[in-house]
């Protein structure tokens, strides 16, 4: 696996973007990790990595989407943004994660990219903006990687997304990055109705066929006005998923991903321990982004490293998530985040006013902490990865 793996990234992609790929995102991404380690033991929390939602603006209406429904759109500030990402920067902190809505409505989004060439980027995007005009910039950039949502094959992604020929046109924008030689990946969010086809080897050969490098599985988390709770999973699904990505990692022609689980398999969730949390388009920080409540706005002048070591919300968020479940506190107890909530007269950043409505109607469901004996990672190098670069935090106790 990993010599196919290697030989696909120093074949496949562009030297530069491969280059980029590794020392700003992989060496960079790993001496964060362990500046909020080490920020950490003296009781400091600053994320090693930021989640930027630029725009709820979108072109898809996804059910189960917590950035569905906003009264009216809206833009993050280009002074904002700029602040933000210096802000994480002057921390050691040099990945971002671009978000919507979808972020390639957002006005002069590129050439944010371009200005700061020193960090790495990750571009969430369901693909269907991804043109040869779009990834022949990407390319020249060299410091972003597109992540392209797909949530089922033809049919399921019509009727997830509420589009038309959705699928096909993802799969376009996926030609596209790899006509143009870029470090690709692919996000899918894993419910229901398309376990079945997203976790099985064919689909992941089929991408790697595709040019796809990296493959992110996510659980899906009901969240937004059309929440949908019926395709969430069971438990016992949760654990296939996690069966299958543990075998999976060990032949797989590409890296798979997960922000879940550690080396031992037991589970985690990143807010919690605040390796990384979420600012909303309106400058809202948010634990992250289907939690739709902020204590602190940052705007073109924060001073982030302040907020976010003084935010007594996120702080409050972190230690009842953390004593609450090592999984999802939205999923597993929604009615404990609902007090912390309205203990703490958190802001609604869901632009839809009807956030805490929503939080108060959740029923419980599994999240990815489920019960048995937790599955380790069976492949030497995600072990290793995991154990020494991304989740050795101890947060749990």
């Amino acid at each position: 696996m990993l010599f196919t793996l290697a030989r696909r990234l120093l074949t496949e992609p562009d030297p530069r973007a491969v280059g980029a790929f590794l020392y700003k995102f992989g060496w960079k991404g790993m001496r964060a990790v362990k500046a909020f380690m080490r920020r950490r033991a003296r009781g400091e929390v600053f994320p090693a990595f930021t989640f930027i939602s630029v725009t709820n603006r979108c072109n898809l209406r996804c059910r189960g989407c917590w950035a569905t429904g906003a009264a009216k759109p809206r833009d993050m500030e280009a002074a904002t943004l700029s602040g933000i990402i210096a802000g994480a920067k002057a921390r050691g902190a040099a990945f971002f994660g671009i978000l919507g809505g979808e972020p390639l409505l957002y006005p002069g989004l590129l050439d944010v990219f371009a200005a700061h060439r020193d960090c790495y980027f990750l571009l969430f995007t369901n693909g269907l903006l991804l043109d040869d005009a779009v990834a022949r910039r990407l390319r020249a950039l060299g410091n972003v990687s597109p992540l392209v949502s797909i949530e089922g094959r033809a049919e399921e992604s019509d009727r997830r997304r509420g589009g038309v020929n959705v699928y096909a046109r993802s799969m376009a924008g996926l030609a596209c990055c790899r006509r143009h030689r870029l470090v690709t990946g692919v996000a899918t969010s894993v419910c229901k109705n398309n376990l079945e086809d997203l976790a099985s080897e064919e689909f992941v050969n089929e991408l790697a066929r595709r040019g796809v490098h990296y493959l992110w599985y996510y659980i899906y988390r009901p969240a937004g006005p059309d929440p949908a709770y019926e395709l969430a999973l069971s438990g016992g699904e949760v654990r296939r998923l996690r069966e299958f990505i543990v075998d999976a990692r060990r032949r797989a022609p590409l890296m798979i991903v997960d922000a879940y689980w550690d080396h031992d398999g037991k589970a985690l969730c990143p807010a919690a321990v605040g390796i990384a949390h979420h600012i909303a388009p309106s400058g809202l920080v948010e634990p992250c982004p289907p939690i739709q409540f902020a204590g602190d706005r940052v705007g073109p002048d924060s001073d982030l490293h302040a907020l976010y070591t003084g935010s007594r919300f996120l702080a409050r968020f972190r230690d009842t998530a953390c004593a609450a479940t090592r999984g999802c506190i939205l999923m597993e107890q929604p009615a404990a985040l609902e007090r912390l909530v309205r203990e703490e007269q958190a802001i609604d950043s869901s632009g839809r006013g009807t956030a805490l409505d929503e939080l108060a109607a959740r029923a419980p469901c599994p999240s990815h902490d489920v019960p048995g004996a937790p599955i380790p990672e069976r492949s030497r190098f995600y072990r290793f990865a995991k154990k020494h670069w991304f989740f050795g935090f101890g947060a749990y106790g």
